[in-house]
């Protein structure tokens, strides 16, 4: 989640409500008091539920709020330094991938699954990493003994698309963090996957 117009906890709880797999804060560039604030509601509101609760960057909050797992991105600490600094059981590592030579040296570093991406062109991110398109996409996810996550410009409009590609495990951000309703915006994701899941059982996704 970014900005999320309807607010980060009412978000939070539509993917609750949804059944959400991974719920992601990602607040680049607020202040750590902030993130923090925010992670401790966002945790409240997974709390107990079946949606994991992973923190963008920064494991220190990860840590301090319990949460489920974090995402690192390439010019972040490593995931060996993040779970020596980390060492709950049962914790979540990700690390974000833009081509073929970064998620191949990332699972040398056995995280838990990889972000690969961006697919489309994004303005999420304010300096964007070069889009990797839909076959390049499919190929480094072919290629990786770990799970790996699809994101980047991800919609409705398009993800019927990624997932003909073999995909089980996609990413959104302002496809859902843009509505006012998120839990519509969710649902209709949800749609779309389970018609891709019906035509092909096994494209049913990776814990």
């Amino acid at each position: 989640m970014t900005d999320p117009v309807a607010g980060y906890e009412a978000c939070a709880a539509a993917a609750v409500r949804c059944g959400v797999r991974y719920l992601q804060l990602r607040m680049k560039g607020e202040p750590r008091a902030a993130v923090l604030e925010t992670a401790l509601r966002v945790r409240e509101a997974t709390l107990g539920s079946d949606t994991l609760f992973i923190v963008n960057d920064d494991v220190s909050i990860a840590r301090e709020v319990d949460a489920d797992g974090v995402h690192l991105g390439q010019r972040d600490m490593s995931i060996d330094e993040a779970r020596r600094l980390w060492s709950a059981p049962g914790k979540r590592f990700g690390l974000s991938t833009h081509d073929e030579r970064q998620a191949f040296l990332a699972t040398r570093r056995s995280p838990d699954y990889i972000g690969v991406g961006p697919v489309f062109a994004t303005p999420t991110k304010a300096v964007p990493d070069p889009i990797i398109g839909l076959e390049r996409m499919a190929s480094i996810v072919r290629s990786s003994p770990v799970a790996a996550v699809v994101l980047g410009g991800i919609d409705c409009g398009n993800l019927a698309e990624v997932l003909r590609r073999g995909v089980r495990n996609f990413c959104v951000v302002r496809a859902v963090t843009r509505r006012p309703d998120p839990e519509t915006a969710i649902r209709e994701l949800q749609c779309i996957w389970r018609q891709a899941v019906k035509a092909s059982p096994a494209l049913r996704p990776v814990p």
